[in-house]
């Protein structure tokens, strides 16, 4: 039973893979009752990696607590189905190319000549304008196209650039679950329904920070970076050499460093934590005296030097030592863990950090919990990702049609 502070939403979601997904698994966190459409085979993160049939840890882990209607948009029985459901519906999540909901008639004026108080939140890979409006685009295009690979610097073997977690598809799963919230908040108060749209491309720019932030003093270090982008090629540097070549010099303070058995990290971005970080590990540096220059040579020299002399120094002993021995000291450390070695894990236990759910299908498992706790309406998960198509024909009876409707829609083909 729904309990928390988005009771009686009604959300039907056209999303797949892993943003709109994360984004819908909130709002039926939050209490929201999900109708989630998927196309008579599945979605595609229920076809990925499948360890019974159609049920796979990718999709249970992003779609708890909805229900799910079996349906294939473009057969020419759905279009009706859908108008019939949108009556009802609150909030549209959807998630494809800017051009295919048109084709399908699910695009924001269609729907909301049915229902003109509807939220209808869309996401597309890079916005609906510009060059790359209508290009299909996944988290790993897109952290390609919006300089997030790039910044990230991490090389394989071969020195291509390797990507990272899917940081653009996950931040917009919360920016677009923020945005549905604030557009219901608004409704409540005017009645207006409206129109939201996010990217996988915007996101992706706002969590690289000061790489877009673009104050008069960073002038010369961009105008450095860009131009020796332009004359790259012409140099012959391939690109390994070149994010090579824009390292920052390695420091002691905010890093990583391997233990004898494991890592830790460390976590110093003040003048007083700093000074603590050097005398936990007995060394001088220069970095808080007047006159330090990251750019000189001669300072990065340095800098470089003692980076050395610690991170030989931290390889002497367990990753237990120096956990205590910083902490000791005052410095923000922590040994660095695998997400598998959490979930009994007293900080994660003792904050009722995991939920136990039942699948019907797959029986027991453990999930993260929802990333928040409220005192008056407390979010909690709706039950486990369903299986396909499981609610389809309570979802359709609601709606009016009858059992002799359902079958004919199943015997046409246009629902499993």
């Amino acid at each position: 039973m729904a309990s928390g502070p988005l009771d009686g939403v009604r959300v039907l979601e056209f999303t797949q893979i892993i943003a709109g997904p994360l984004s819908c698994q909130h709002l039926a966190d939050l209490g929201a009752e999900v109708i989630k459409i998927e196309p008579p085979q599945g979605e595609p993160w229920r076809l990925a990696q499948q360890f019974i049939p159609l049920e796979s840890k990718t999709f249970q882990g992003l779609n708890r607590g909805k229900r799910s209607l079996a349906i294939d948009l473009a057969h020419p029985q759905s279009r009706e189905v859908i108008y019939e459901l949108v009556k009802e519906i609150d909030v549209v999540v959807i998630n494809y190319r800017p051009d295919v909901p048109t084709k399908l008639g699910i695009d924001y004026e269609s729907l909301r000549a049915i229902k003109p108080e509807l939220i209808y939140a869309d996401n597309t890979a890079f916005g609906r304008e510009g060059p790359w409006a209508n290009r299909p685009g996944y988290d790993i295009v897109v952290q390609a196209a919006s300089g997030l690979m790039a910044g990230l610097g991490k090389l394989d073997e071969h020195g291509s650039p390797k990507v990272g977690g899917a940081y653009a598809d996950y931040t917009t799963g919360y920016s677009l679950a923020l945005g549905v919230c604030a557009a219901l908040f608004h409704r409540a108060q005017t009645g207006q329904g409206q129109m939201i749209e996010t990217s996988l491309l915007i996101n992706a720019l706002h969590i690289q920070g000061a790489s877009m932030s673009l104050p008069a003093a960073d002038a010369m270090t961009r105008g450095t970076l860009l131009a020796d982008l332009e004359t790259r090629e012409a140099d012959g540097i391939d690109y390994a050499q070149f994010v090579r070549n824009h390292e920052r010099t390695p420091q002691i303070y905010y890093r990583a460093f391997a233990t004898e058995d494991g890592a830790i990290a460390v976590g110093a971005l003040s003048a007083s934590l700093r000074a603590k970080v050097r005398a936990a590990f007995g060394v001088e540096h220069n970095r808080d005296e007047p006159g330090y220059d990251l750019n000189d040579p001669a300072q990065q020299a340095i800098d470089a030097s003692v980076s050395e002399r610690v991170e030989a120094m931290v390889r002497e002993r367990t990753s237990d030592y120096w956990e205590g021995h910083l902490e000791t000291h005052g410095v923000p450390v922590i040994k660095v863990n695998f997400a598998e070695e959490l979930s009994t894990h007293p900080q994660v236990t003792d904050n009722d950090y995991m939920v136990a759910l039942d699948h019907e299908l797959s029986g027991p498992q453990e999930m993260a919990a929802p990333p928040w706790k409220m005192s008056v309406t407390p979010p909690a998960p709706q039950g486990a990702a369903p299986p396909l198509g499981r609610d389809t024909d309570a979802i359709l009876e609601a709606a009016g049609y009858s059992s002799k409707q359902v079958a004919e829609l199943r015997e046409a083909g246009a629902i499993l």
